[in-house]
C-alpha cells in the first residue's frame, strides 16, 4: 500500500489522510471530499504566498546585511538607519489610532489574570497535566518546592514540621487575600467565616468554601477525615487555587515533529483535549496509573443557587510559524507543503468537537477557536495569517473569526512594527506577548554583520530588550486589548527555583500584563499568588496613562563596542553557549524531544527548547564571524562540553554518548552545524538543521 493517497492534485501521507477521515471529519458536518479538495484550494493558493513571504524575510536580511558591512567600524546613527529601514520596508507606517474588535472571547482570556502554561502536544500525559492544572494544591506547592523557607521534607515520609509551616504559609496568604473581620484563619475553627469582604464568600462545596478575589477562586477544602484536615481545628485540609487560567498546546518550538507519523500523534492528543475523552496510561509506583481530563467543579452560592466552574485550563494550540514544510503533504510538484497551512487546517477541523459539544468535556463555552501564531515577521506576515483563516472558515462553513489568533512578538520586525501587525488581525486577535530568547536570536541574526554582540548574559541588560518589554504592553493597551485579550510575558526558565520565581516574577503583572509563562502546574499555583497580590486590570489603566516608548531604544543594538574579553572570558562564554546547544540537541535529534528540563553549564535544570537554542547558537556564529573567538576554539568548546553533557545523562539508559566518537554522533554533529552554518540559517532559526538531523536519525534507526 502507498504511503501517500493522491487527492485533488496533492499526496496526503496515509497515516494523516486515514486519520482525518476515520476521527476527525466524522460529526463534524464537513464532508470527506469537500473537505480534502478544499484543502487542496488552500495549499494552491497559499503556498505560493508563503514562499513569497520568506523570499522577501531575505531580500530584507541581504540589504540590512550590506548596509552594516557598508558601515563598518562606524556609530551606528539612528536616524540615518531608521530612514533606510523605512526604506527598504522593514519599517512600515504607524496605523491610526484603533481598538481591536475581537468578539466571543472567554474570560480566561479577555477579563481574568492568571498564569499560563505550554506544554508540548506530543507527550499525552504532560498535555493532560496542563489542563488539569487551572486548580492546584497551594499545600502541595508550598510542601514540595523551596518556596516556602522551612526545613526540607525527610525522605521517604511525611515532615510534620515542614507539614505546620506548609499550612502557617497557606493561612497567611489568606489572611492576605480574604483577610476576616477580626483575627487570622490560623484561629478560625469553622462554620461560613465572616470576611472582612462578605462578597468574596461566592459559594460552597460541602462544607468546602469557594472564595474570589482579583477574579480568580480559591477553595479552603474542608474535609475532618483528610490526613491533614483531621488535625486542624476548621478541618481545613488544603487550600486551592484556580491557577493556570489557559494553556497552550504547543506543536512548534517545544517537539520534535518532522513527519507524518509525528504530526498525526500531535493532532491525536488535540482531538483527545478538544473532546474530553484522551487517557494517558503510565507506571507510577510499580502500578499502571491512568489520567483524564478533570471535570467542571458543582458548587451553590450563597443564595443556595447551583453553578459550576471550569476544571480545565483553557486551551490554546500553537501552530508551527511559516517557515517549516513538513512531508506529512506534498504538493503537485512534489515539494512538501508548509506545515503552518496544515496546522492550521487541522487543528482548526478538530477543534470543531468542541465548537459542536461531540466530546465529553468542552474548552471554548464562548465558542471560538484559539491560535497561537510563531514567528511572524511584521505586518504582511500577520495579514497572510488573518487570511489563512478566513480561507480555513470558509472551508469549514465556520463565522468570520471563529479562529481567534494570538501573535507572539519575538521576531524585531513585528516588535518594531507591532500597532500595525495587531491592526492586520484587529478583528480575530486574542493574544501577544513577549519572549525573550527568540527576539535575542533576531536581534543577533539581523544585525548578525554589524559587529560582535555583548555577552550573552548582558543582553538583558541592553537597551532594546526594556524597551521591547514596556512597548509590548504600551502598544497592546493603545489597541485596547485590556478586557479583550491577553498581554503576556515569557517563561519562568528554572523550575527547581520556585522561591526565586516568587521574589522576581510579581514583575510580569507589574508591567501590566495579565498572564506570563510557567514551567510547571506547581509553578502556575504558586505564581497565581501575584495575581491576588496586584490587581492587573487597574495597573493596565496606570500603565496605559505613560505612553508608548520611542522606537529609538528598541532598535538599538547591542554591540559589545570594542570591548576586549580575556581568554578565559571568552572560553567560559563558549563553554556556556556548546554546553546548553549539545544538552538540547542531543535530546532532539536521538529520543525526539522537543523541551525538557536540561542541566546547564552549573548542572541547574533549565527548560529548553528551539529558542534557547538560536540565541546560544546564533551568539557563537556572531563572535566567530567577527574573530572574538576562533573556529578551532569553538570545535574545542563543543568537544569539552560534549563530554560534560554525557556525564549528565550517564544515568538515561537511551542516551548516546557524543565525545567517544563525535563525527558518528548525529546530534554532534548536528549542534556543530548549528553554530558553523549558523549566519546562513533563516532569520537563525534552528528548525532546518534540527529536521534534517532528526529524519536522518529515524530513517537510520
Amino acid at each position: 500500500m502507498s504511503e501517500y493517497v493522491n487527492h485533488n492534485g496533492i499526496q496526503i501521507a496515509r497515516k494523516l489522510f486515514d486519520f482525518v477521515n476515520d476521527r476527525v471529519l466524522p460529526g463534524t458536518g464537513v464532508d470527506q471530499n469537500d473537505f480534502w479538495s478544499g484543502f487542496a484550494g488552500i495549499l494552491d493558493r497559499f503556498a505560493p504566498r508563503n514562499a513569497e513571504l520568506l523570499a522577501k524575510r531575505e531580500v530584507l536580511q541581504s540589504a540590512i546585511d550590506e548596509w552594516h558591512i557598508a558601515h563598518k567600524d562606524k556609530p551606528v546613527d539612528q536616524a540615518a538607519y531608521q530612514a533606510f529601514l523605512q526604506e527598504i520596508g522593514y519599517l512600515v507606517d504607524e496605523p491610526a489610532p484603533f481598538a481591536v474588535t475581537t468578539e466571543n472571547v472567554d474570560p480566561e482570556i479577555a477579563t481574568m489574570a492568571g498564569p499560563q502554561l505550554v506544554v508540548p502536544s506530543l507527550n499525552d500525559r504532560f498535555v493532560l497535566n496542563a489542563a488539569n492544572a487551572r486548580w492546584g494544591s497551594l499545600y502541595d506547592a508550598f510542601y514540595g518546592t523551596d518556596a516556602l523557607d522551612a526545613a526540607p521534607a525527610k525522605p521517604g515520609g511525611y515532615d510534620p514540621v515542614r507539614g505546620a509551616a506548609v499550612i502557617k504559609a497557606a493561612k497567611a496568604f489568606l489572611d492576605e487575600a480574604f483577610p476576616l473581620k477580626s483575627g487570622s484563619w490560623t484561629d478560625y475553627t469553622g462554620g461560613v467565616p465572616e470576611l472582612a469582604d462578605p462578597d468574596q464568600l461566592v459559594g460552597q462545596r460541602g462544607e468546602s468554601l469557594l472564595l474570589k478575589h482579583n477574579g480568580l477562586h480559591v477553595e479552603v477544602v474542608i474535609d475532618a477525615g483528610h490526613p491533614i484536615g483531621k488535625d486542624d481545628p476548621a478541618h481545613i485540609a488544603d487550600v486551592l487555587l484556580e491557577a493556570a487560567l489557559t494553556t497552550i498546546i504547543d506543536m512548534e518550538d517545544s517537539v520534535a515533529a518532522v513527519d507524518a507519523e509525528d504530526k498525526v500523534l500531535a493532532y491525536t492528543n488535540w482531538l483527545g483535549l478538544m473532546r474530553g475523552d484522551l487517557a494517558a496510561k503510565f507506571m507510577k509506583g510499580g502500578k499502571e496509573a491512568e489520567r483524564r481530563a478533570n471535570p467542571d467543579r458543582n458548587y451553590v452560592d450563597m443564595d443556595g443557587n447551583d453553578f459550576t466552574l471550569p476544571g480545565r485550563s483553557l486551551m490554546f494550540v500553537r501552530n508551527v510559524g511559516h517557515l517549516m514544510t513538513n512531508p506529512a503533504v506534498l504538493l503537485a510538484d512534489g515539494s512538501e507543503a508548509p506545515e503552518g497551512l496544515l496546522d492550521g487546517v487541522f487543528t482548526s477541523l478538530i477543534a470543531m468537537h468542541d465548537l459542536k459539544g461531540l466530546g465529553e468535556l468542552r474548552n471554548s463555552k464562548a465558542g471560538s477557536i484559539y491560535i497561537v501564531k510563531p514567528k511572524m515577521h511584521g505586518p504582511e506576515e500577520c495579514a497572510f495569517t488573518n487570511d489563512l483563516f478566513d480561507a480555513v472558515e470558509d472551508l469549514l462553513r465556520l463565522a468570520r473569526n471563529t479562529i481567534k489568533v494570538g501573535v507572539m512578538d519575538e521576531e524585531r520586525r513585528t516588535s518594531a512594527n507591532l500597532a500595525a501587525c495587531i491592526h492586520a488581525v484587529k478583528d480575530r486577535i486574542v493574544f501577544i506577548n513577549t519572549g525573550f530568547l527568540d527576539r535575542t536570536g533576531d536581534e543577533i541574526h539581523t544585525s548578525m554583520q554589524a559587529g560582535a554582540m555583548v555577552a550573552k548574559a548582558d543582553m538583558k541588560s541592553s537597551d532594546w530588550i526594556t524597551s521591547y518589554e514596556d512597548r509590548n504592553v504600551a502598544i497592546g493597551l493603545a489597541c485596547g486589548m485590556s478586557g479583550k485579550a491577553q498581554i503576556g510575558k515569557g517563561m519562568w526558565a528554572t523550575p527547581d527555583m520556585m522561591a526565586d520565581m516568587m521574589k522576581q516574577k510579581i514583575g510580569h503583572p507589574e508591567t501590566g500584563a495579565n498572564t506570563a509563562w510557567v514551567p510547571s502546574p506547581t509553578a502556575a499555583t504558586l505564581h497565581a499568588i501575584h495575581y491576588h497580590r496586584l490587581d492587573v486590570f487597574a495597573r493596565q489603566k496606570e500603565v496605559a496613562e505613560q505612553g508608548i516608548p520611542s522606537l529609538d531604544k528598541l532598535l538599538t543594538i547591542p554591540l559589545a563596542k570594542g570591548h576586549n574579553w580575556s581568554a578565559d572570558e571568552i572560553e567560559r562564554e563558549l563553554d556556556n553557549n556548546a554546553q546548553g546547544i549539545l544538552g538540547y540537541v542531543v535530546r532532539w535529534i536521538d529520543q525526539g524531544i522537543g523541551c525538557s528540563k536540561v542541566p546547564d553549564i552549573n548542572d541547574v535544570g533549565l527548560m529548553e527548547d528551539r529558542a534557547t537554542l538560536r540565541i546560544s547558537s546564533q551568539h557563537m556564529a556572531n563572535w566567530m564571524l567577527h574573530g572574538v573567538c576562533s573556529a578551532e576554539q569553538v570545535d574545542a568548546a563543543l568537544l569539552r562540553m560534549a563530554a560534560k553533557v554525557d556525564g549528565q545523562n550517564a544515568d538515561d539508559p537511551l542516551y548516546r554518548p557524543m565525545a567517544s566518537d563525535p563525527e558518528n554522533s548525529l546530534a554532534f554533529q548536528a549542534a556543530r552545524d548549528l553554530v558553523f552554518k549558523g549566519t546562513t540559517q533563516p532569520s537563525g532559526y534552528t528548525e532546518p538543521l534540527l529536521h534534517a538531523y532528526r529524519r536522518k536519525l529515524k530513517k537510520a534507526d
